[in-house]
């Protein structure tokens, strides 16, 4: 056994560690804070699918900037809803956007998080009377016009001091009357302005408004120096939440109207999952089964490489994370026989090598080198397929697509790193001190050369 392969099987020991720890199905790891778990898709647990599309007429150009601004935007609203970062959000064509939240039950909240605009802003409302700034609460008004207030028309239009922009951060809390409350904090730019606003303006009332709607309209009665405060307003703890999700990953570019929304129940899934795991696993066996058969002492080998296939393959979707889907789990089934396959190329391509009269080292060596172009080809022309399903589903909203040629993708790629690095190296730890004229049966080869 040369050197090279003695330290690439060093090498996979702390791997295949670390693969078994984050596998380990009782009690899901934790890495740099994150929760590693394994992700299931609507299908499988049920939640909620909502179809969001652009609220602007069918003519307007709407740039492909707006669009990946609004689905970051929104993506991060509905994690910070749910707390882990389990929400699929693609784009769906030019105007669309389909959001996927497993496990949530609640449509209505969950519209009501993604789907706002969650523009913030603070407005001076000037001199107004205590029963008059109480009354505009809960109330549209008109803003980003110059002090003092106009009028216009039948409504005052006010001046906006400051936007959301300036905001750093925004967290749910219980104030000192024990009332659910926003409080926020604002970047340097906007601790001055909001300084220099409150020091000027003692005993006025200031409004913040979300998407024009006066939420809060507070009496300024001290001046505010560090760019922290408290928005108020009779909120219930969920409400405070969802406000803050919403101010602290900013507003949409563009408005974005529910164009279908859907709560999906988690039973069917659960029946089809188990179906499926068991589907797996039989297939697993018979592959397992038959290598050994037909193969003799190499397929035992590649078993055994098989099954770390498999953990190193598990590990990525628990770590990258992958939410698997049933189709999903369709394409890692499908991926083990591909992996199964290099090796039955490699096998085929030793035999040819025994017959020829080589000793097990140099077949081993040949018989992959001969059998690596068409590994190379015919993965790559994989590869190449599930980039396109991962292009069509995402450009179409198509999530099961993706989900298949994900999985499909990564199962491709980790068969390869088995079949270039486990395979081979297993084959010289157990084969190259065995003397082949005393174990001809070991090989399922007639004829051969000693």
């Amino acid at each position: 056994m040369t050197r090279t392969n003695r330290i690439t099987l060093l090498a996979l020991l702390p791997l295949i560690a670390a693969a078994a720890w984050i596998v380990w199905p009782t009690d899901p790891a934790i890495i740099g804070g994150r929760r590693i778990a394994t992700r299931l898709g609507l299908d499988l647990v049920g939640g909620v699918q909502v179809l969001l599309e652009a609220d602007l007429p069918a003519d307007t150009a709407i740039s492909s900037e707006s669009m990946d601004v609004a689905r970051t935007t929104i993506e991060s609203r509905a994690n910070g809803l749910l707390g882990v970062g389990e929400a699929v959000v693609q784009q769906a064509g030019d105007r669309r956007i389909v959001v996927e939240l497993p496990g949530e039950d609640d449509t209505t909240r969950a519209i009501n998080v993604i789907g706002e605009t969650g523009q913030l802003e603070f407005v001076n409302l000037g001199a107004i009377q205590a029963e008059q700034a109480s009354a505009l609460v809960g109330q549209t008004i008109l803003t980003d016009y110059p002090v003092p207030p106009a009028e216009s028309g039948d409504q005052f239009v006010y001046h906006t001091i400051m936007t959301g922009q300036s905001l750093t951060s925004a967290a749910a809390i219980l104030d000192q009357t024990s009332s659910y409350a926003v409080e926020f904090a604002l970047d340097s730019e906007g601790a001055g302005i909001f300084r220099d606003y409150t020091s000027q303006n003692i005993n006025s009332f200031l409004a913040i408004v979300l998407d024009k709607v006066v939420i809060s309209a507070p009496r300024v009665t001290v001046v505010i120096p560090t760019g922290t405060g408290t928005i108020s307003g009779n909120f219930t703890s969920e409400e405070a939440n969802q406000l803050a999700v919403q101010l602290r990953y900013g507003s949409l570019p563009i408005p974005l109207k529910v164009v279908q929304s859907r709560t999906i129940g988690p039973s069917l899934g659960q029946d089809s999952l188990q179906q499926s795991l068991v589907a797996g696993a039989i297939g697993l066996g018979l592959v397992v089964v038959f290598m050994a058969t037909y193969y003799r002492l190499p397929g035992l080998l590649a078993d055994l490489a098989l099954l770390l296939y498999v953990l190193f393959t598990l590990a990525l979707f628990k770590l990258i994370p992958v939410t698997l889907t049933l189709p999903g789990i369709a394409g890692f089934v499908l991926s083990i026989g591909v992996a199964v396959d290099a090796n039955i190329l490699i096998f085929e391509r030793m035999r040819e090598e025994l017959r020829a009269g080589r000793n097990l080292h140099n077949a081993i060596d040949l018989g992959w080198e001969r059998a690596w172009p068409s590994i190379r080809d015919s993965n790559l022309s994989t590869l190449i397929t599930t980039a396109i399903l991962f292009w069509f589903g995402g450009f179409f909203g198509a999530s099961i697509v993706k989900g298949f040629a994900v999985t499909l993708a990564l199962g491709v790629g980790v068969s390869l790193f088995t079949a270039i690095t486990v395979t081979r190296a297993l084959l010289h730890l157990v084969l190259d001190n065995i003397t082949l004229a005393d174990h001809l049966p070991w090989f399922g080869v007639k004829g051969s050369k000693p």
